[in-house]
């Protein structure tokens, strides 16, 4: 470890990423890199030591090996909160920082637009409206009073509870190591998900993208459920089946779906998810808020900070755990 690290950030937006490392740590010796293909070069000719990066051009040409497998990066620190994109990695050899709790309040949010979305039958109203269609009624009902199951229970899923308490919800969780927490009414390990499942009027997934997640809601997730059930997915493409959720939405199984994540991102123009009225489609773009790049690069800078001065790094990831 050097106090005075070579420092890359990887980012397609370096103007501001750069704009914040000149003010917090103006005598280090700091690049930019704006692409995926120029990254093992440069860390190769630089000999970075540290190296921030975020996941910005929507291709599966992540340069992970570059990152994993450099002879000279001693710490990489990822600018969001996942980290499935950067594989394994021996954590003997290279340290993985993550920046999570920069979006939990608006993935929160997400999910409790969704929620409202569905309650509110927005959807709906939507396609009255554009029919010019005022008869026939119309119905809304509370989210107060409702059950919400949160699977995961990081930064994210702690927001997300803390919100939906405060709407008067039921708040019913899921995480590795389940303890006690003034947010949730209830906690439990994930053998308890299928139990909790048929329980719940939303189901939030919001886990890291792991051996042990991957798949985690499937056909019998799936099947336990309500048919007044509404997923709403902030995850990671990879931890719903998607083939169970299409049964599920054929059998009408389940009311319906908000998703933000998928297995194959940008989601193909053919997928049959874009033909249903009950699925909400975004485009993995639920932590995005204007700021939030920058209020990743200072978590980063404060890390920094720490680096050099041989101090624990806040945010470590153990790849086993993938938090």
């Amino acid at each position: 470890m050097s106090p005075r690290p070579f420092v890359i950030l990887h980012t397609d937006r370096p103007e501001a990423a750069l704009a914040v490392l000149k003010e917090t740590h103006p005598d280090l010796a700091v690049q930019a890199c704006d692409s995926y293909a120029a990254l093992p070069g440069m860390i190769e000719r630089v000999a970075a030591e540290v190296v921030y990066s975020i996941r910005f051009d929507g291709t599966p040409r992540y340069p992970r090996q570059a990152l994993t497998e450099s002879p000279t990066v001693k710490w990489v620190s990822i600018g969001g909160s996942g980290t499935d994109h950067l594989g394994p990695w021996d954590p003997k050899r290279l340290t993985v920082t993550n920046s999570a709790g920069v979006a939990a309040g608006m993935l929160a949010e997400y999910a409790l637009g969704a929620m409202l979305s569905f309650s509110l039958d927005l959807r709906g109203f939507e396609r009255r409206q554009q029919a010019r269609l005022w008869g026939g009624g119309g119905r809304v009902e509370p989210i107060e009073g409702k059950t919400v199951l949160i699977v995961g229970l990081g930064k994210t899923g702690t927001a997300i509870a803390n919100r939906a308490q405060t709407m008067g919800m039921r708040t019913l969780g899921i995480r590795a190591r389940p303890k006690p927490m003034p947010c949730l009414d209830e906690v439990h390990g994930p053998d308890a998900l299928l139990a909790l499942i048929g329980r719940a009027d939303f189901i939030v997934c919001c886990v890291p993208l792991l051996p042990s997640t991957r798949g985690l809601l499937g056909k019998a997730a799936f099947a336990a459920m309500k048919p007044s059930a509404v997923l709403i997915d902030i995850s990671r493409g990879g931890v719903v089946e998607e083939a169970a959720l299409l049964e599920a939405l054929d059998g009408k199984r389940i009311k319906g779906a908000a998703l933000d994540v998928f297995a194959t991102e940008p989601l193909p123009a053919d997928h049959p998810f874009w033909g249903y009225d009950n699925v909400a489609i975004t485009p993995h773009c639920a932590a995005v808020y204007d700021g939030w790049d920058v209020k990743s690069v200072r978590m980063f800078a404060d890390n920094l900070a720490r680096y050099r001065s041989g101090e624990p790094l806040e945010n470590v990831v153990n790849p086993e755990r993938g938090y």
